[in-house]
């Protein structure tokens, strides 16, 4: 991966970002405080019905979460990423997002007339308002993945947040294998007990990737990623090999 980075950005008050990143490019997220949550949809920036798809990502490499070096499947046997590097270690897969009652019930109500940039978001509408500039919407939500953000199971199956997760310098990459469109926010986790509301700060860079090799970590976890990832270079192939 190249040293230089290609675009960064600061994402502050629950900020919300999309945008295309190519394959063959790395996009980093760093956790500026600790405690930061990132949640993220992605899709196939050439085919928008294609999306990625939670239990497909979880089932084929018999995980409950996301680490490196694992990797984020579409829905059509494809990747759309992976975990090159992970400096936290476990990423929630499972926990959603937050919505303007929920928000509001917590933290209580706040507008931005009152308040301004640090007015009280929500990731659904985060995720909304990011999905409308590329002609998305509501029928275009699906399960989203959680970075930074620690989600335990107990034996009867109950979910819990651990707090204190995510240190500050934390970061994890991933690589994209595919032409992806990338919408995110910051905004904080719905399982988070915080009785305020303060989400952190998060820096999104995005880098030239490295070469992926034969022996790549992520390709060779478990045979279902490296199907995933000859489906993924076919499909570019027979892409490019299409008359304009």
């Amino acid at each position: 991966m190249a040293d230089k980075p290609l675009y960064t950005k600061e994402l502050t008050h629950s900020g919300m970002w999309s945008g295309i990143i190519s394959r063959g490019k790395t996009l980093r997220l760093t956790d500026l405080e600790g405690g930061a949550n990132v949640g993220m949809l992605l899709y196939n920036a050439d085919l928008t019905i294609e999306r990625y798809n939670m239990p497909d990502t979880l089932k084929g490499q018999h995980i409950f979460y996301l680490r490196a070096p694992y990797c984020v499947h579409s829905d059509m046997g494809r990747l759309f990423a992976s975990i090159t590097k992970d400096t936290v270690g476990w990423h929630d897969t499972v926990g959603g997002c937050t919505n303007a009652k929920a928000v509001t019930e917590r933290y209580g109500s706040s507008d931005y007339q009152t308040a301004r940039n640090e007015y009280h978001r929500n990731g659904r509408d985060c995720f909304l308002i990011e999905l409308a500039k590329w002609g998305l919407g509501k029928k275009d939500l699906l399960p989203n993945l959680n970075w930074f953000t620690k989600i335990s199971a107990d034996e009867a199956g109950r979910l819990s947040f651990v707090p204190d997760h995510s240190k500050a310098g934390d970061h994890i990459e991933l690589r994209l294998e595919m032409n992806t469109l990338v919408v995110l926010n910051t905004c904080q986790h719905p399982f988070d007990p915080d009785p305020r509301y303060r989400p952190r700060r998060v820096k999104l860079e995005v880098f030239r990737s490295a070469a992926v090799a034969d022996d790549d970590p992520s390709l060779t976890v478990r045979p279902e990623n490296a199907r995933a990832f000859k489906n993924t270079q076919d499909f570019y192939a027979l892409k490019e090999a299409l008359p304009a």
